[in-house]
């Protein structure tokens, strides 16, 4: 977990974005798959990067993240990626894999790069084909620019029930050199995630290997993005994907550099926002809910523990309602496999404690509806049996999430 220290020379730069870090660029247009908004964009590199990913453990992996895969596997590195929104390309057979890799080639045409440095995304509906005449000719229309108006376009064109974009961008110093990461997502449905989010991409200026980005990635993914969750449902389409240009030209960077944990914070920092955005922009959602667990046995344990209380529909529903109902979460966590000690634990809604040592504490429920009706909520517990540490993130369950999900198609 994050400490006060690693990150007081980080920064965030509220006007920054994807495009921020050198030697990136992007682009987004209406090619015609949406009724009106823009659903395709292209982020690109002026040079190769290095890159890390991870996606869905689903047993249905959407067609894009199987030629992205092909194609990091070929050199190791990117110089652009093409997504598009309002369909998943997912379970579309053979045809639909087809498409992914057409995708692929008249991006590479379009930009003047190799086939194998092109990752391609796509996220929407489950089950239809790619309109592929829409998007040849909006993969011509694209022209990839540094400028936050590009940016903007870009980050529009990857949403899909989304009320609101995701975008983030941090900066720090590292061997005399400014290294800035910049970060775009979506989210907002179909989140408990395996691996990462729905869709998320970040860019950064430092000079790092592959191998270590994905190490790096992984690392940072897992107390991030698959520490939240909207609705316990996880998509064919997950994907967090990182590139590096290396243009900031600080030394190579790896676990024996003397400031790795500086670029680690950094990574967790940017991950952590943008996780937390998708959370907070969950469908229907009202209110940002973070679960904070200490005193497991481990770190993983805590982790465990936390998600689970944050993706209860009991707890969710109940902070909807603003009801100090701590019995939900004390069930959540009876749920869980990871080992709990049943006469010591204690339980909080903000500042307000609700369970000392597995007592219940008197408290008031004026004041307890009153901070659970706020926007954002923060539950915490303590296990007291170890030094595990754990954070998630989720939102509250409300009709509206019904309503979206009962006409999706329609």
């Amino acid at each position: 977990m994050l400490t006060t220290v690693e990150t007081t020379n980080i920064k965030k730069l509220e006007e920054g974005s994807i495009v921020t870090p050198k030697g990136f660029l992007a682009s987004g247009v209406h090619a015609g798959l949406r009724h009106t908004k823009k659903d395709l964009g292209v982020l690109m590199c002026e040079v190769p990067a290095s890159c890390g990913a991870v996606y869905t453990q689903s047993h249905f992996q959407a067609a894009p993240l199987k030629v992205t895969q092909q194609s990091i596997a070929t050199e190791n590195k990117l110089q652009a990626l093409i997504v598009n929104s309002a369909c998943a390309n997912a379970c579309t057979g053979e045809q639909g894999l087809l498409d992914a890799y057409k995708m692929r080639e008249l991006t590479a045409k379009h930009l003047g790069i190799a086939e194998h440095l092109i990752a391609v995304s796509s996220t929407g509906v489950i089950g239809e084909l790619l309109q592929m005449d829409k998007i040849a000719a909006g993969i011509n229309l694209l022209k990839p620019k540094d400028s936050q108006e590009a940016a903007h376009d870009f980050q529009t064109a990857i949403l899909t029930t989304d009320t609101v974009m995701k975008n983030a961008c941090y900066q720090t110093e590292i061997d005399g050199k400014v290294v800035t990461f910049g970060g775009a997502a979506k989210g907002s449905g179909m989140i408990h995630p395996n691996m990462a989010t729905m869709l998320a991409y970040i860019t950064t200026d430092a000079n790092i290997a592959s191998d270590t980005l994905q190490t790096a990635t992984k690392q940072v993914t897992d107390v991030s993005f698959n520490q939240i969750t909207v609705d316990g449902e996880t998509s064919t389409n997950d994907t967090v994907l990182v590139m590096a240009s290396g243009l900031a030209e600080n030394n190579p960077l790896s676990p024996e550099h003397p400031e790795w944990n500086k670029f680690i914070a950094a990574l967790q920092l940017i991950f952590e926002d943008l996780a937390k955005q998708i959370a907070r922009d969950g469908e229907g959602a009202t209110k940002l809910v973070e679960v904070k667990v200490k005193g497991a046995l481990s770190e993983k344990d805590a982790r465990i523990v936390a998600k689970r209380i944050v993706g209860s529909n009991l707890v969710k529903t109940a902070i909807y309602g603003a009801d100090a109902n701590w019995g939900r979460i004390i069930q959540a966590i009876g749920q869980t496999s990871v080992t709990v000690n049943p006469d010591n634990v204690d339980v909080s809604i903000g500042s307000i404690e609700m369970l000392k040592k597995s007592q219940p504490v008197v408290f008031s429920e004026d004041l307890a509806r009153e901070y659970l009706s706020g926007s954002d909520v923060v539950i915490e517990v303590d296990l007291h049996l170890g030094d595990g540490e754990g954070i998630a993130w989720g939102c509250d369950l409300t009709y509206d999430y019904v309503k979206i999900n009962a006409s999706y198609r329609t």
